[in-house]
């Protein structure tokens, strides 16, 4: 079985991209889920090598080889094609249950993992006690709160991992699996400290807590490092190494730009540098490597989790949109968020990751809807607002200007050419570029490799 090959892709079109040189990110304009990871298994092939370099096992991509779906969490996209090298940078959080889970399923799956795969030695573990901490904090606030969820949590360990990179005493690299020695005594430093702080979250919360067995743990994490030694180097000397040889990088950002620690919809956002600047902390390449920026972008606008979202809808038309989009998580399965896109975000996240190109996904799913919306500002308190607030309090209570446009009845998802689309698709996708001043690279029609509409020649 060879799922990384599809004849049926037009790799002569794939070209007209212009990406013919320099290195490229594929970052998430929105909130996450646009469909990065199929985006950067078709560009794959291009490339020869595909870093990750934010974010954890909270993130999923799902890719669509034929009739084939493959859904990840922590290993490149990438890895579903027979060129490119795998790396997860030093700016992710590995969780080495799931990545070695993943690795399983994977070879299972008759996918190649073995010198293609490389993970970082600076990149940080996650551990249960960051899982378990994760839901007592969430918990806690959310009592201090009178009940209401703070913030919402996937319950991966996410926060609190990079919480303890930043507290450095209580974080292990994954340097730290090659030194057996050394990790014993890592653990149990930390893991004292973490039973007397969890111990403390969980009665304040009325939760029983079974405190962490040092030896057990170290147990479990030998066992994941014989399986990861392999893959374990110096990823930013790989990466520069790779660059001076000629190599073209590829790299995939988890998450979103509204979802960045800094940039986003704070503090409804997850705990690492989700936009393309986050590519230069989180794999060691310097800004001016990167010339080309893919922003990924729903044709329409989804969020899983608390936080605002000024174009959401709560009707009929949302509904719709997420069973023909199969908006449910592919992580935690959970229902996502729906509505109408939100020019002003999406100028905002374009500017800021410096995007060259939008890659328009999903657009098969507006098919049928007899109006389409596009929001091209905000009103709040009798002001007219241009730009996209900082304060999470303002965003909850704007109100979105929109603009209509006529939808299309035609299907789309046999397009081979933007000139196959439909008159008003066409018209939907010029709207987008006038605003936010960045050209559609790309235009999805359908899950398949196949089903990407590219500009022509």
């Amino acid at each position: 079985m060879t799922p990384q090959t599809d004849p049926t892709c037009d790799l002569d079109l794939l070209r007209s991209l212009n990406m013919d040189t320099g290195h490229c990110a594929v970052v998430g304009l929105q909130w996450g889920d646009e469909g990065k990871g199929k985006v950067v298994d078709l560009l794959a092939m291009r490339f020869d090598v595909t870093a990750r370099y934010n974010g954890g096992a909270n993130a999923g991509h799902s890719v669509q080889v034929g009739d084939k779906r493959y859904a990840l969490h922590l290993i490149p996209s990438g890895i579903l094609s027979d060129k490119a090298i795998n790396v997860l940078g030093n700016g992710v959080v590995i969780d080495p249950a799931q990545l070695v889970k993943e690795m399983t399923g994977l070879r299972a799956e008759g996918v190649t993992i073995g010198d293609n795969l490389k993970i970082s030695d600076r990149a940080h573990l996650v551990f249960e006690y960051h899982k378990v901490q994760d839901v007592l904090y969430d918990q806690a606030l959310a009592k201090a709160m009178g009940g209401d969820a703070a913030i919402g949590t996937t319950g991966r360990g996410i926060g609190p991992c990079y919480a303890d990179k930043a507290l450095r005493s209580m974080a292990i690299r994954v340097g730290d699996l090659l030194d057996e020695s050394a990790l014993h005594d890592k653990l149990k430093r930390v893991i004292a400290v973490k039973n007397t702080v969890l111990a403390a979250l969980a009665k304040h919360c009325d939760q029983p807590f079974r405190p962490f067995d040092v030896d057990a743990v170290l147990k479990d994490t030998v066992g994941y490092a014989k399986v990861l030694r392999p893959h374990i180097c110096d990823s930013a000397h790989l990466l520069h190494t790779s660059m001076d040889a000629g190599k073209r990088l590829l790299f995939e950002g988890a998450n979103a730009t509204l979802l960045d620690i800094d940039h986003g919809t704070y503090p409804f956002v997850t705990s690492s540098n989700c936009s393309s600047l986050g590519v230069h902390t989180g794999t060691g390449v310097p800004g001016h490597k990167v010339t080309n920026v893919l922003g990924i972008v729903k044709a329409y606008q989804t969020r899983v989790g608390g936080g605002p979202m000024p174009t959401e809808l709560h009707d009929a038309t949302a509904d719709r949109i997420r069973e023909v989009g199969k908006e449910y998580g592919t992580t935690t399965g959970r229902p996502r968020r729906v509505g109408w896109l939100d020019l002003v975000a999406l100028k905002y996240t374009a500017t800021l990751s410096g995007a060259t190109g939008i890659a328009l996904m999903l657009m098969d799913v507006l098919s049928g809807l007899p109006e389409l919306k596009l929001c091209t500002g905000y009103e709040h308190n009798g002001q007219k607002l241009t730009n996209f607030p900082a304060d999470a309090g303002v965003l909850n209570s704007l109100t979105p200007v929109y603009e209509s446009v006529p939808g299309f009845d035609e299907s789309i998802d046999e397009c081979k050419r933007f000139s196959d689309l439909p008159d008003n698709a066409l018209a939907y996708i010029k709207k987008i570029e006038k605003f936010v001043g960045v050209p559609v690279s790309l235009v999805s029609v359908g899950p398949r490799r196949d089903q990407t509409v590219l500009r022509d020649v």
